[in-house]
């Protein structure tokens, strides 16, 4: 009813049930729609679907062809809180992709051609909790401060990439961090990679599969697991600590030898010229006293 107490005319009642329809009906064309959720799994999208109800929350793009994620109509889904790309092309240039999604809670990129993490990929992620990266085969490197401001990330998975190395401020800076998989990498356990493996084993992060935690190179330590590799990188790197300090002791020891062989001689060349310079005076004084 109107306020006036007239009944609401028919043409306006059907206009705004034809509204409230299509709402419901805006989907993506070859993608199905519920109620704040978009799926387009599976479909062989080529590119990012196009209409897409600015009120999603969860959008499922798996097993597509996707190589790239346009930022401008990701930032149109701002309340969007749940976004599954797993098994596409996605590759290096994801850098400032989700600026405009802060909201964002689980993301997985897993099983795409990811080959680097740096700061901007996910920077302004600050509610992110859940991250898969996994099975990226060209995935080599993450830089040290790429997750530092995605605090609440309780979920990482970097399993089955390309890493050899990562740096342990990566990880043990994010308070919340409970899970992290690291099995089926390359890992390089050379002293450098001391640090990181001591922190897996004194930390309280889970981590699954912790017996295909291995080292891949050198030779030597090949198929040995972290506590056993961090044995005997132990004994190695300890010993070229202490070969390193000889070295700096000495180099310290000569320089202390060669400071003090100089103080000694100038003191010696400022004891003769005085003494010079006094015996001049006292002869030039009994020059005068016989005059």
């Amino acid at each position: 009813m109107f306020p006036s107490g007239r009944p609401r005319p028919l043409s306006l009642m059907f206009l705004l049930g034809m509204g409230m329809a299509s709402e419901r009906i805006n989907c993506p064309s070859r993608c199905s729609c519920q109620y704040l959720e978009v799926n387009c799994t599976g479909q062989q999208l080529q590119e990012f679907p196009v209409a897409i109800p600015l009120d999603t929350r969860q959008l499922i793009l798996a097993a597509n062809n996707i190589a790239y994620l346009p930022a401008v109509e990701l930032s149109f889904l701002a309340d969007l809180v749940y976004l599954d790309c797993r098994k596409n092309l996605l590759g290096d240039d994801l850098d400032f992709t989700f600026i405009g999604v802060a909201k964002l809670v689980y993301l997985d990129l897993s099983f795409n051609n990811l080959t680097q993490v740096t700061f901007s990929t996910f920077s302004y992620l600050l509610s992110l909790v859940m991250l898969k990266i996994s099975d990226n085969p060209n995935l080599v490197t993450i830089e040290k401060d790429a997750f530092a401001n995605n605090t609440w990330l309780r979920h990482l998975d970097v399993s089955r990439t390309g890493l050899t190395f990562l740096d342990t401020s990566t990880v043990q800076d994010l308070p919340n961090l409970r899970f992290l998989g690291l099995n089926g990498n390359l890992w390089h356990c050379n002293c450098s990679f001391l640090d990181f493996i001591t922190w897996m084993t004194e930390s309280n992060v889970h981590f699954p599969d912790a017996d295909s935690i291995t080292c891949y190179t050198p030779e030597g330590l090949r198929d040995l697991k972290m506590p056993a590799a961090e044995a005997q990188l132990h004994a190695t790197c300890l010993t070229q600590l202490y070969k390193r300090d000889y070295v700096f002791l000495c180099l310290v020891g000569f320089c202390i030898f060669f400071a003090g062989t100089t103080a000694a001689w100038l003191a010696g060349v400022c004891a003769v010229i005085y003494k010079v310079h006094t015996s001049k005076g006292e002869e030039e004084e009994e020059e005068e006293e016989d005059r």
